[in-house]
Formats: structure tokens, sequence, C-alpha cells
């Protein structure tokens, strides 16, 4: 009887430890997950920062063709901006954007805020960041405005690629 008691204390002990170590061996996958997602988003926030801040100083150069590397240049693309409503493809938008706002500027200053927040999920990811447009007319009327931002991102190849953006301006008083 005390050998079969001996042997069953035993299984009890190997079965706590083997638990033990599973449990160590999942919290350690855990914890090396929860790393690896922090380092994924701290790469992707330092990442999309450039982007984004690159963005903003090729739309400040007041030439058209200079953020014109930031978008995809698919036909059935759509891009909100402040005025009109919608822009269908890379060639509309660059079109509009220069006749609405780049012919009758002197100087335009875009600038993102502080406030970015990227979200992604493998091959896409979605950004919002508070924009400030100054905007000095030939006429030499300065005009700033406080904008929002949402751009779509997709990754091609080795490059992020806006595959739509929204640029809104809230309602005066708000």
């Amino acid at each position: 009887m005390m050998a079969s008691t001996d042997r069953s204390e035993r299984g009890r002990v190997g079965r706590w430890h083997w638990t033990l170590y599973v449990a160590l061996a999942l919290l350690g996958a855990l914890l090396t997950f929860a790393g690896a997602r922090a380092q994924q988003k701290a790469s992707d926030d330092a990442k999309f920062r450039s982007l984004i801040d690159g963005l903003c100083a090729a739309w400040s150069t007041g030439n058209v063709d200079a953020p014109a590397k930031f978008y995809a240049k698919d036909p059935g693309l759509v891009f909100y901006d402040v005025a009109p409503f919608a822009y269908h493809g890379w060639k509309e938008y660059r079109e509009g954007v220069q006749k609405e706002f780049l012919d009758n500027a002197s100087e335009i200053k875009l600038t993102a805020g502080k406030d970015l927040k990227v979200s992604r999920r493998g091959m896409i990811a979605w950004t919002t960041v508070p924009m400030h447009l100054m905007e000095k007319a030939k006429d030499g009327k300065t005009t700033e405005m406080d904008l929002r931002y949402t751009g779509i991102w997709e990754k091609r190849g080795a490059n992020w690629v806006l595959v739509h953006d929204h640029l809104s301006a809230p309602l005066a008083g708000n």
C-alpha cells in the first residue's frame, strides 16, 4: 500500500510540475507576443509620422506633383477634400487641387498635429491626425483653418501609398 501511495504522490507532483511548466511557457509566449506587438506599434507610429510629415511638406511646396508619390494612381479611388466634395482617381484629384487651391495661392503651409493615431491590419493602415492649413492668396489675403485628416494606406511592395484620404474642416464655431 505504501508503494502505491508514493507513486500516486509522485504522479501528482509530476503533473503539478508539468502544469507549471506549461503555464510558464504560455506566459512567456504571451509576454513575447505583447512585446512584439508593442515594438510593431512603435515602429508603425514612427513610420507613419514620417509619412504624414512628408505628405504635409510635399503639399506645402505648392507643387501638386510633389505629393504624388504618396498616392496610389488607381482610377477608381476616391479622395475627399475640403472643396469640392470628392475626387475620383489621382488624375482628377491632382487637377482639382491645382485649380481650387494652388493656382490662387502664393504660399501654402500644411502642418500635421501631434495627435497622430495609427491603426494597422496587415497591409492596410489608417491614420487620423488634426492638421493646420495656412494659405496666402495671390491677392494677399491669408486664410488659416484647422482640419481633420484621415488617410487609408496600403502597402504596395516596399512602400505605403494612400488609397483614400479624407480632409474636412469643422463647421464655424465648432
